[in-house]
Parts: C-alpha cells; structure tokens; sequence
C-alpha cells in the first residue's frame, strides 16, 4: 500500500487510496480546500514512574524537558498494524518494534491512534473492534491492543496519548457496509455523507454526549496519559458537495446570527465538555488537540496569522482553535506546521511566532507538529529534500520558550527516514533522554 500523509486519511475510497499527503502546500497555495495533519501528561501514572531510567538504548533521562513524539496511526493501516489480519504474535511485535524505535530516536511520546473510524483497539462496549486489525469490523482480535501499549509505552518510559477521532464514521457512504450492531446502524439519523465518507452529525446533542462516552471509557479503563485529537471536527470542504445539517440547524439554531457560529459552537461544546469529563474522571490526564496550523489569515481577521492559506479552522473546519487555548478547555496544542521555512503562503517561521503569541501566559502547552512525511518526499518542493530542513525548524522554534517540544508524523517515517532528515535532527538536537513537560 502506498503510503499516505496526515490529510491523507480523508482520501480514502472505496478500494482504493487518493493521497492528499501535499494537500498541505496546495492548499495554501491554491487556496484549494485541503491541507495537512502530543504532549505533556501526568505526573503519577506508570510513565512518570518508568521515566527515570528508560529502557532500551535511550539511557537516563537529563533534567531538562520537552515533548518529543510521533503520531502512531492506524486508520487504513497508515503505519500499524502493517497490514490488517496478522497473527497476534506480529500484530505484537510490529507495536513493540515502533516503541522501541521511540527509546532508540530519544522520544519520549506515543500518541497512538485508538479510536480511527468509530471503533476501538480495545474492548469497548461502545463501538465494534476496528477493522484496521483483522480485516473485518467487530472482529475480536484475540488480544487488547490499546492496554498493550499503555504498559509497554511506560515500561520504556514513554508517555502512551491516545488518540481519538471524534465524528468519523467510515472512509466510505455506505451505512450497510459497517456491522447491525454499529451504533451508526442503530441511529441512522446520527450519520451524514459528505465527501466520500461517512460522519456523525455535530449538531446532534446525543452524538455529542455518545462520542464523548464512548472516548472516555478509555480514560476510566486505561492508565494513558492524555486525550488526543486530531485536526478532523466538521469535515474539510469539499468543492459542490453539502454537509446537509439544516434541520438540525433549524432545531437547535436558535439564537446564533448564522449556520458558521452554530456550528462553531457545536465545536466548543465537544471541547469543553470533554475537558470537563476527563478532569472528573482523572485530573491528571491531559488533553490535546492537534489542529491544522493556521486557525485565520490575517486578511480575514487582523489577530490571524501572516499566511494565505486556502483553509482556515475557524472558518472552514467551524473549530475556534485559539479560544480553546485562550479559555484554557485544553492542556496542550499541537498545531499541524507542515510547510518549510519560507513557504510563501503558510510559512514556518511565521506560524511558529504565532502560536507562541497564542499560548502565553495561558498555561498551555505548545508543541509543534512537524511534517517528518514530506522529508525526502521527491513529489516536495525543494526545502524537503535537503536532509537538514526538519533540523533548522527546530533551531528555530528554540528561539520561542513558549514551544516545549515537537511531534512528528508519523511513527513509519520515524523508522524509515527517507532521506535521513530525521536522524539528523536526533543528533542536532537530542543529546539525551528528557523528560516530557508535565513531568519535568
């Protein structure tokens, strides 16, 4: 299977694979509407307990700290399990072969990605088995996944974030492809095609209270050390198509000057209740999001950053990224920065000393999500051929105190390392193990 980039995922077609993984540049280029895309935690759970002295060749961890992490995806088997059906001995092995890889790159984070198209790598009561593991939805794996990771991930001393999907359902529009016993089966009036895919609908308050329940059994079930999301809330524009939530709209609309601040709210409430249940449940897991990189452009609004990019989350995704930073509903944000220093549109020399702006003196954590995708990329411009370009973005985030850390997408290019980008940013800038900022 070819592999694809963050914005990738949404590409997928019945029996087939459209990579988006440059959309990041096209959008922002074009103004075409696609583009790209952990994380501080406890300090009582097994990780900060194991994180003294890690396993594997990373050695002891120094006094300094920072996040250092990768994304480990698994919606269409983008980087684990390698491909769907393997016998759990593999299965096994693979997990544990991308952890340690995380010891020996001197990381300190897993955000593995748990819950993909509304369905779980641990037992839920909620939602069937995901079909990323045998093939086939609701498929019992004959093993737990999600409670793997969590103990392997600490016994090295690394952070275990899981990381969950809230409104995708399906990579495809056909309701009776998922099992009888899907909750999108049983509420039919919950879901919405749009785009090739299939979603719950935002607006509906019992999608919104069930997407919550159905996250935060892991959090009761698991010691994992934060919540994490992606950049997908309302779906990314798609041009001529309709995501058809009028009634909705006409149900619960009351009292917003227009559809864009309904939904937004929508969004705000997902943000903000989850924030709440999660901290009753236990106070000390975090939340994260990891939002594509520019929120506005500042021709849109004058407190946006200095960028042309084709989508903006307030406008397009209906996700008010900076008020959740400045209303302190979540502990860290990782924003998707997936362009090369000077990139004319969305430049990331200057959505790095914009999101430091964001973050100051808000008590949030931020770390910046890096492209380790298009390094070596021929189908990339110039800047992601040259081995030293992931490098020079941490040089320069150096000069910000407001970034802790970084995270890089995804886990396989961590392994692979097409052109070597990689490696030469550990030995740049990663002498030794450390920390991550909640613990530190």
């Amino acid at each position: 299977m070819r592999q694809i980039g963050r914005r990738g995922f949404v590409a997928v077609t019945t029996g087939a694979l459209t990579s988006l993984a440059m959309a990041g540049d096209a959008v922002a280029a074009a103004g075409a509407a696609r583009a790209t895309g952990a994380t501080g935690a406890t300090g009582t759970t097994g990780a900060a307990a194991g994180a003294g002295v890690a396993g594997g060749s990373g050695g002891r961890h120094s006094t300094h700290s920072e996040l250092r992490g990768m994304w480990l995806a698994t919606v269409v088997n983008r980087d684990w399990p390698s491909k769907p059906g393997l016998p759990v001995a593999e299965q096994r092995a693979e997990l544990l072969k991308f952890l340690d890889t995380a010891v020996d790159r001197k990381l300190n984070t897993v955000v593995f990605q748990v819950r993909p198209t509304a369905d779980a790598l641990w037992p839920s009561p909620y939602e069937p088995w995901a079909e990323c593991l045998t093939g086939v939805q609701g498929k019992d794996p004959g093993w737990d996944p999600l409670g793997t990771a969590v103990k392997e991930a600490h016994k090295r001393g690394l952070e275990l974030h899981a990381w969950f999907n809230p409104y995708r359902v399906a990579n495809h529009t056909d309701p009776s492809r998922l099992i009888p016993s899907h909750p999108a089966r049983k509420h039919p009036e919950w879901i919405l095609p749009y785009g090739g895919k299939l979603y719950y609908n935002p607006g509906i308050p019992e999608v919104r209270k069930f997407v919550q329940d159905a996250m935060l059994d892991a959090v009761r079930r698991y010691d994992i050390d934060a919540v994490h999301w992606d950049d997908y809330f309302y779906p990314y524009p798609v041009a001529g198509q309709v995501f058809d939530d009028d009634a909705q709209y006409a149900q619960y609309g009351a009292g917003f000057p227009d559809k864009a601040s309904w939904r937004r709210d929508n969004t705000d409430r997902l943000v903000r209740e989850t924030s709440e249940r999660i901290k009753k449940i236990k106070k000390h897991v975090a939340f994260g999001i990891s939002p594509f990189g520019v929120w506005r452009n500042i021709a849109t609004d004058p407190t946006g950053s200095d960028t042309k990019a084709g989508v903006q989350t307030y406008d397009d995704l209906y996700a008010d990224t900076r008020k959740w930073v400045k209303e302190g509903w979540i502990d860290y944000i990782t924003p998707q920065v997936y362009w090369n220093i000077g990139f004319a549109a969305a430049d990331y020399a200057k959505l790095v000393p914009w999101w430091s702006e964001v973050v100051k003196g808000t008590g949030v954590d931020l770390y910046i999500g890096e492209a380790l995708y298009k390094a070596g990329d021929p189908a990339q411009p110039a800047p992601w051929q040259d081995v030293a370009e992931v490098s020079r973005h941490l040089t320069f985030a150096k000069q910000y105190p407001e970034v802790r850390g970084h995270c890089y997408f995804s886990a396989l290019e961590c392994v692979n390392d097409k052109n070597g980008a990689f490696a030469r940013a550990v030995a740049d800038h990663y002498k030794s193990r450390v920390r991550p900022p909640r613990q530190g």
